[in-house]
């Protein structure tokens, strides 16, 4: 028992610790945001072929904003040990005495909750210009875990990777891309070539994003998700990539400790 608390314990104050950071760092936040609002607005305004597409855009918002916390996942998560490695701090994370999973998940859980900060701006901003109605259920929350556990399980795979390879910036980058266009965040899956959607099915946050969509937008219950068997994928993805994420993370851990790696840069 008291192992576990002191774990939490560890865990909260990695996320305060974190949080103080990115509040340092508060104009480049505002600067994210921006460019975040941009990015949407203009990819909807030429989605929808010169107009807005008021029934569509709160359905697009939805699936946006899971890019932007698959992003935090992917690009923050991934520099961050490159950044300690660069410092030549790395290697304090592992005399640290719990299992550095758990402080990359309180680094994780801050980011997203610093995210979650920015999504309601965004959805004030958007519900005062455009007037859309952004729904919520309390089904949506074990969706919302499912995912968090997929991006857990990414983040983790990219941070393994950085211990192995350092510098992995463009490889998060080509990532967020494919993020973008191909899990459904901004652009429907529907419309895909058969080939090409089921390849986007095997991406995090695809099947979360879809579930979500139907969930908040045509009211099914997550009894029906189970049956129809999204429900069940998703699980089984969440399942798979926090599984994969913890043991590539532990393979390249044991690999960098064994060349020596992790004192280097």
């Amino acid at each position: 028992m008291d192992r576990w608390f002191f774990s939490l314990r560890m865990v909260g104050n990695e996320i305060k610790k974190r949080l103080l950071i990115l509040w340092d760092y508060k104009f480049d936040a505002l600067m994210q945001l921006l460019i975040f609002g941009l990015i949407f607005v203009g990819a909807t305004f030429f989605l929808g072929k010169g107009h807005f597409n008021l029934e569509l855009l709160s359905v697009q918002f939805v699936g946006y904003t899971m890019w932007m916390y698959g992003r935090a996942a992917m690009r923050t998560m991934s520099e961050d040990l490159s950044d300690e490695a660069q410092a030549g701090t790395l290697e304090q994370m592992y005399m640290a005495p719990v299992a550095p999973e758990l402080l990359l998940l309180g680094r994780l859980l801050a980011l997203f909750l610093w995210t979650s900060l920015m999504v309601l701006l965004m959805a004030g901003l958007l519900i005062t210009v455009f007037h859309i109605v952004l729904p919520f259920r309390w089904e949506e929350l074990p969706i919302l875990l499912c995912m968090f556990c997929e991006l857990f399980g990414l983040a983790l795979l990219l941070s393994g990777l950085g211990l192995v390879f350092k510098q992995i910036s463009t490889f998060a980058d080509l990532l967020q891309q494919l993020f973008l266009f191909l899990t459904g965040s901004l652009v429907p899956i529907s419309i895909f070539p058969n080939w090409l959607a089921v390849l986007a099915r095997t991406l995090p946050t695809t099947q979360g994003i879809l579930a979500l969509q139907a969930v908040l937008f045509d009211h099914q219950s997550l009894v029906t998700l189970w049956t129809t068997g999204d429900l069940s994928l998703l699980c089984l993805h969440a399942f798979l990539y926090l599984g994969g994420g913890i043991a590539t993370f532990r393979i390249c851990t044991r690999y960098a400790k064994h060349q020596g790696l992790l004192g280097q840069y």
